[in-house]
């Protein structure tokens, strides 16, 4: 049964929404390992670091250096990923880089005789680069002589954090019940914003009408439920031509089934590449979900100093909130970069290794927080706004550097995306490293760094939009008593 129009300009309960949706159509994780078992490698494109933040034990690279991604083919793990940060870039720059590590993937994948499948992560409030990079995905399969796909499949749904897509229209879980993605804060974005919440229509919107809704596959839960894999699979291998399909999900089973059937269709021979959201990776890894790491798992991971390194850089109403909470259970040093100072030239560097020196000073005794000033700055126009929210993270990331040099942390802590991101590879160094699983239920990712300076340092990578106003604080509470 759908909803009245009106109803979907406002959060509404989640029962009005889920109302009249066929019984769930159960497949087990182990099936789906069992069925992708000695099939391609799925290589994830992560446009932020915090696509990891739904799977266990696999590879993470921030580097996409042939030999980098031969020795991520050659570990024990139906997937990896690759952390492009290309939400952070211009469109030039997103599309420039996601064609070089095609390019040496297709020659890591010939060197190790192993195949591979391409998803390329998106935000499950679906901001970021699209349809731009599956665009020049599909270009580059096709001058490299993998093959044209004959379809992308679009799945943005992110479980555990609320956001389900269902009768083709994609919302997010908030206290008020579940709101149309097109009525949220993100999708006023400076830069990657958008209007419409029925997954079609967002197609048809982000392409400028190229692909209009009404030529896009919708892969409904009635498929998924009432058709199982063998009829899903049916749908997916029409696809030619490399169009569209969307798929709703709301629940992990209906991703498996997804999974099962993607599997189906790619053996009988459709090329298919994956625009998605985190939960997708785990089924179509044919992982579980898993407990969140314990304090006892925790111990040996964390470094030999008493406190810890927490990096605040996202701008969200969400994130600011948590910083709150964070404060009022203490225990924390706090340290403000000034965003105004950030964006002066001549004072900017003294203001940097400022905050950095004093963090540095603060491990000793506390717990120490880095974070930018609440108030967002924006620029003229997408792409000024993109160089700001570079510029200040760059600044972070510097800082962190410098405490690192100064005094290693017991562990870092960063939260937000490009924060995330410019910190692991840029303040850290990290280059390779295996995501171990989460600190809360399906967010907040431990990254084990393999190799570089963090060697022995965990690194817990924080999404800037999910979690309840308590989830910093919980996270470093679990930190403190590994």
């Amino acid at each position: 049964m759908s909803l009245p129009l009106h109803a979907q300009t406002r959060a509404v309960p989640e029962a009005a929404v889920l109302e009249g949706l066929p019984p769930v159509h159960e497949v087990s994780a182990a099936e789906v390992a069992a069925r992708i078992s000695g099939g391609p490698r799925l290589v994830v494109l992560d446009d932020d670091p915090t696509g990891t933040q739904t799977v266990a034990d696999v590879p993470v690279l921030t580097s996409w250096t042939v030999d980098d991604l031969r020795w991520a083919l050659r570990q024990d793990s139906a997937v990896f990923f690759v952390l492009t940060n290309t939400r952070s870039l211009s469109p030039e720059d997103a599309a420039a880089r996601n064609r070089e590590v095609v390019r040496a993937l297709h020659a890591a994948s010939a060197a190790e005789g192993t195949g591979y499948v391409l998803a390329s992560r998106g935000d499950s409030t679906l901001r970021g680069h699209f349809p731009l990079e599956t665009d020049v995905l599909a270009e580059e399969l096709t001058e490299l002589g993998a093959g044209a796909p004959d379809g992308v499949v679009v799945v943005p749904a992110y479980i555990e954090a609320g956001r389900l897509t269902a009768r083709s229209r994609h919302w997010m879980r908030t206290a008020d019940g579940l709101l149309p993605v097109g009525m949220s804060e993100f999708a006023r974005d400076a830069t990657f914003g958008y209007r419409s919440s029925s997954l079609p229509e967002w197609v048809e919107e982000k392409t400028g009408g190229r692909i209009p809704a009404d030529e896009v596959l919708r892969v409904t839960l009635d498929d998924l439920r009432g058709g199982g894999p063998a009829h899903t699979a049916r749908l997916l291998s029409s696809l030619r031509g490399g169009r569209t399909a969307v798929v709703d999900a709301v629940r992990d089973d209906d991703l498996r089934v997804l999974a099962l059937a993607l599997a189906q269709a790619e053996e009988n021979g459709t090329r298919l590449l994956y625009r998605v959201g985190p939960s997708f990776v785990r089924a179509r890894a044919g992982q579980a979900a898993r407990a969140p790491l314990t304090p006892a798992e925790l111990r040996p991971l964390r470094g030999d100093a008493p406190h810890g390194l927490i990096v605040v850089g996202s701008h969200v109403a969400l994130t600011t909130r948590q910083l709150d909470r964070l404060r009022e259970r203490g225990g924390i040093a706090e340290y403000e970069l000034d965003v105004a100072l950030l964006l002066d030239e001549e004072r900017r560097d003294a203001h940097i290794a400022q905050v950095a020196a004093a963090a540095a000073g603060a491990l000793d005794s506390a717990d120490a927080v880095i974070c930018t000033s609440r108030v967002l700055v924006t620029g003229a126009d997408a792409d000024d706004s993109l160089a700001i929210s570079r510029r200040v993270s760059a600044a972070l990331v510097e800082a962190v550097r410098q405490v690192n040099a100064t005094r290693r942390p017991a562990f870092v802590v960063a939260k937000g995306g490009i924060t995330s991101s410019d910190t692991a590879t840029h303040g850290l160094g990290i280059r390779r490293a295996w995501a171990r699983g989460t600190l809360l239920p399906g967010i907040v990712s431990l990254w084990e760094p393999a190799d570089g300076p963090a060697a022995g340092i965990p690194y817990i990578v924080f999404a800037g939009n999910v979690g309840g106003s308590d989830a910093l604080a919980d996270a470093l509470d679990l930190l403190r008593s590994a």
